[in-house]
Formats: C-alpha cells, sequence, structure tokens
C-alpha cells in the first residue's frame, strides 16, 4: 500500500472502517496518538488529559505517512469496533450465534467492570463488518 498524504492515510482509513482512535487528517481524538504538521515538519504526537507531547519528526509527508501506516496497521485495536457489553452469558451466547450465523468474524475479552466479581463481556468485529451489524451494535451495547 503506497499512501503519500495525510489526506490518503485518512481516506485509507474510512474505506477500511479504522475507528477513530487516532488522530489523523479530519480524526479528531481527545487521547492517543496522531499526525500533524508543525514549522514545516510532520509530528507523530500523543496526547492525554490535554496535554501534548511530540514524540517523532519526519522531514516529509510520505515519511510519516509510512510510519503512521505502520502503527496504525500493527494496532490490534485500531480496526475493532465494540458490538456488545455484557453481563448476562446467555445474552453474550445469544449474540456469539447470531454473529456466528452472519460469518462475522469477532473478537470477545472479559473485564472487571464494577469490581473483580463483576465481569463483563466485551464483543469486537472487524474492519467494515461493523456496517454489517449496526442492529446488534444498538441491541447489545444497552444491556447490563
Amino acid at each position: 500500500m503506497v499512501l503519500l498524504t495525510i489526506k490518503q492515510l485518512d481516506e485509507w482509513m474510512t474505506a477500511n472502517c479504522y475507528n477513530d482512535s487516532y488522530g489523523i487528517g479530519s480524526r479528531i481524538i481527545h487521547e492517543g496518538y496522531g499526525l500533524d504538521t508543525a514549522d514545516r515538519l510532520f509530528v507523530w504526537y500523543y496526547t492525554e488529559r490535554g496535554v501534548r507531547q511530540n514524540l517523532s519528526y519526519f522531514q516529509t509527508e510520505k515519511e510519516a505517512v509510512d510510519f503512521a501506516f505502520r502503527t496504525i496497521t500493527a494496532d490490534r485495536s485500531a480496526n475493532r469496533h465494540l458490538v456488545g457489553f455484557l453481563k448476562d452469558k446467555s445474552v453474550e451466547q445469544e449474540l456469539i450465534d447470531e454473529l456466528d450465523r452472519r460469518g462475522i468474524a469477532f473478537w470477545k475479552d472479559d473485564i472487571p467492570y464494577g469490581g473483580l466479581h463483576d465481569r463483563r463481556s466485551r464483543i469486537f468485529v472487524f474492519g467494515c463488518d461493523i456496517q454489517r451489524v449496526l442492529n446488534l451494535q444498538e441491541k447489545y451495547l444497552v444491556r447490563q
């Protein structure tokens, strides 16, 4: 994949349904990594709680975009979309069964939510499959 500009990277991310976890082009983030320009240089930065830290500088836009592309495509969460956040195991299985019926790959983990004894399952789909499950996202993100 040859991307030359930040705009092209942003468009590629949109076309491939990457989430908005990186500040690239028109993507606005409050926390995380991004690519910007400063003093005729291209800057890879990290921002958290309103504090920005410039991490790497690039002479050309292509160098910066190459770095950003490699970083983003190596990030396993950059193209994941949360479709279910569930406490009830039977409801979790219902969602998994529906994803299987639709032939949609997913990834699941369990996290402590309200403490160690209050586990929640998170179910993610990848890339543009999110467009095929928007109705499931509406249904399974609201259940607790």
